[in-house]
């Protein structure tokens, strides 16, 4: 797919459009311009840089955030074009820079290939950054142009001579844009990484230069090395993940999977290295191609027998980690994130890819084929047992009550939108709660003890639990494949619980649940985290409460300090509260404190997840002894 006779000069910059728009509304072209939006300025340039890999001439690329938040991205890629662009008659690199939708990726035979926002990135990253500055090494020449907030702030100069070639984009994000300007080392690590593996051979780099950190990645096994780290956690079923790769059409065809030990599938789709989160023809392909081929085999070797129903894709998939990763001449993408591919021919060409090859192997390694079909009808078995159990879960209808679990005290607002559940640890807890509630809006249901850790569970077991059925119907939205966001009785879903350890596992055990059986609930910002105080402060018949240390240093520093009329009560649980310190402190809208639940990458949560509650135990031990030093609110 690479040509490297071929040239790339100003004649290939293809002009579409201005520049006008990006500052007035800077969501339309990173998203937002929040902390997702700011690191989303870093993939842009770092995409450009990955065109290049993926045209066969560059190999390395430096990422450096610096001491102030800056950014910086050097490869050593053929360099920008720096000659006159005919139409414009200006440097081609000022033109990619300060024009939107100008870029070798636009027919004029730049790339073959390309991700990024399709010749938007570094206009877009240039036009809201307070200063851009751009260094070229090409043709034995150093090239310097410098940028402020989109607009030329010096002409394009040679400061020196070289024998290298690449590319070098500094920018400092503009602090009249951005709701934060700090960079978060471990998600640009993720990105970084995840393109080292879809881009196998190539080295990434990355320096944290604000507190000395630093990473490189280089991967030839691409995304077969993939699948094995993102199984590095669970107990794989087979030693080497299964490596596919294929071209029809001029579209390259990529995947790698392995089977483990855990019930859940992680199925994670790329096209020209953009994650595609919300798949595509090149998913629906896989998913097709990888049912009818587990079936073809089961029957074929007897594993299914003549009156046996086929096994479900759902069946097929369980302990499932896969990467599909396509490239494509000219992509087609939904909506305007690029978040599922739309091209439909890909469907067709994954199928056919994907089911020769696996059919293959399989009748090749018969030993890995049982595994594989062991498994899966082992899931089909448990999805029979869940579908029964599911039953007991579901609600007729909403207005009928008597259904719902006798331990939730519902609010008398049928309104799913003001509605909101307080999910509360312990019964004494959740007599205050019942207590001190707004009736109207607020439903209390007390969990007592720890719930079932559900990453160590099939479905037709969780289903088995109490507590969980509880959960399930008084939410009202079903649970797994079934769950349907438009049913949910409260739109908020907050966890109360203790601040201290026993609370914090509490709090992790329903964050699990919810993210393995009900996820769109976290990703359409329907799960909260209550903070009740750690402190209250009496002197004189007054009182102050204070939700972390900070806060109370503040406290006693605004009184005139602590003297002998001064009483600091440390909150050990919530049942230390009555009723009314309850609302005031915790429940009052109009006073409390929330921590929206956030998905964060899909990729990373589920690694998380995995480790803190997973089997295996020397993850779990690395994990805390490596984020120890970062604990707060530790309880002794």
């Amino acid at each position: 797919m690479t040509d490297k006779k071929q040239s790339y000069d100003a004649s290939q910059i293809q002009v579409l459009e201005g520049l006008e728009a990006v500052r007035k509304r800077p969501g339309m072209y990173i998203g937002s311009t929040s902390s997702r939006g700011l690191h989303h300025l870093v993939y842009e340039i770092v995409d450009n840089s990955i065109d290049e890999a993926l045209a066969g001439f560059c190999k390395n690329i430096d990422v450096i955030i610096h001491e102030d938040n800056s950014i910086s991205v050097k490869d050593d890629g053929r360099g920008m074009p720096v000659g006159m662009h005919a139409k414009m008659n200006r440097p081609a690199v000022e033109v990619i820079m300060t024009i939107l939708h100008a870029g070798g990726k636009f027919g004029g035979g730049g790339y073959k290939v390309s991700g990024g926002l399709h010749g938007v990135g570094a206009s877009v990253v240039n036009a809201l950054s307070e200063t851009c500055i751009v260094t070229v090494s090409i043709d034995g020449k150093i090239h310097r142009q410098e940028f402020h907030r989109g607009n030329v702030a010096t002409e394009l100069e040679v400061i020196g001579e070289t024998e290298e070639h690449g590319t070098e984009v500094f920018f400092t994000p503009d602090h009249e844009i951005f709701e934060t300007l700090e960079f978060d080392y471990d998600t640009l690590v993720q990105r970084l990484r995840e393109l080292a593996f879809l881009n196998k051979g190539i080295n990434i780099s990355i320096e944290d230069r604000r507190n000395d950190k630093s990473d490189s990645f280089h991967y030839d096994g691409g995304i077969k090395s993939f699948v094995s780290y993102l199984n590095r956690n669970k107990e794989a079923l087979f030693p080497e993940p299964i490596y596919i790769e294929g071209i029809q059409n001029d579209i390259l065809v990529e995947i790698a999977l392995q089977y483990n030990d855990t019930y859940q599938e992680n199925i994670f789709s790329f096209a020209n290295n953009i994650d595609t989160a919300e798949g595509g023809t090149h998913l629906a392909g896989f998913k097709n191609a990888m049912t009818r081929v587990i079936n073809d085999y089961a029957r074929k070797f007897g594993f299914l027998k003549e009156n046996d129903k086929n096994l479900s894709g759902e069946d097929v998939r369980e302990g499932l980690t896969a990467i599909i990763s396509v490239k494509i001449p000219e992509p087609e993408f939904e909506g305007q994130t690029k978040t599922k591919l739309g091209n439909s021919e890909v469907r067709g060409i994954v199928d056919s890819i994907l089911g020769g090859s696996v059919s293959t192997f399989l009748e090749e390694n018969p030993s890995v084929g049982k595994i594989i079909v062991d498994k899966a009808l082992t899931a089909s078995r448990a999805r029979e047992a869940a579908k029964k159990a599911r039953e007991l879960t579901r609600r007729k209808s909403i207005l009928e009550s008597t259904s719902l679990p006798g331990k939730l005290a519902d609010c008398s607002s049928k309104d799913p939108s003001e509605c909101e559940i307080y999910i509360v640890e312990g019964d004494s807890a959740g007599g205050s709660a019942k207590q001190g509630r707004n009736r109207r809006f607020q439903a209390i249901l007390p969990l007592r003890g720890k719930i079932m850790n559900v990453e160590k569970q099939r479905l037709d077991k969780i289903l088995g639990s109490d507590t969980i059925r509880s959960m399930i119907t008084a939410f009202g939205a079903g649970i797994g494949k079934d769950f349907d966001l438009d049913k949910l009785r409260y739109h908020r879903i907050i966890i109360m619980t203790d601040a201290d350890v026993d609370g914090a596992h509490i709090r992790t055990l329903l964050l699990t649940f919810f993210y393995r059986y009900m996820r769109d609930m976290i990703e359409k910002g329907h799960v909260y985290i209550a903070q009740p105080p750690l402190y209250k402060v009496s002197r004189n018949k007054k009182e102050w409460y204070a939700y972390n240390d900070d806060e109370l240093k503040d406290i006693l520093k605004d009184i005139g300090g602590k003297d002998n009329s001064t009483v600091i009560q440390r909150y050990k649980g919530l049942g230390e509260m009555d009723a009314q310190q309850l609302w005031d402190t915790t429940m009052d809208p109009e006073h409390r404190l929330l921590l929206k639940v956030d998905m964060g990458e899909a990729m990373m949560a589920d690694e998380i997840f995995t480790i803190l509650m997973g089997e295996k135990v020397e993850p779990r031990r690395e994990f805390i002894q490596e984020n120890a030093k970062n604990v707060v609110n530790l309880d002794v």
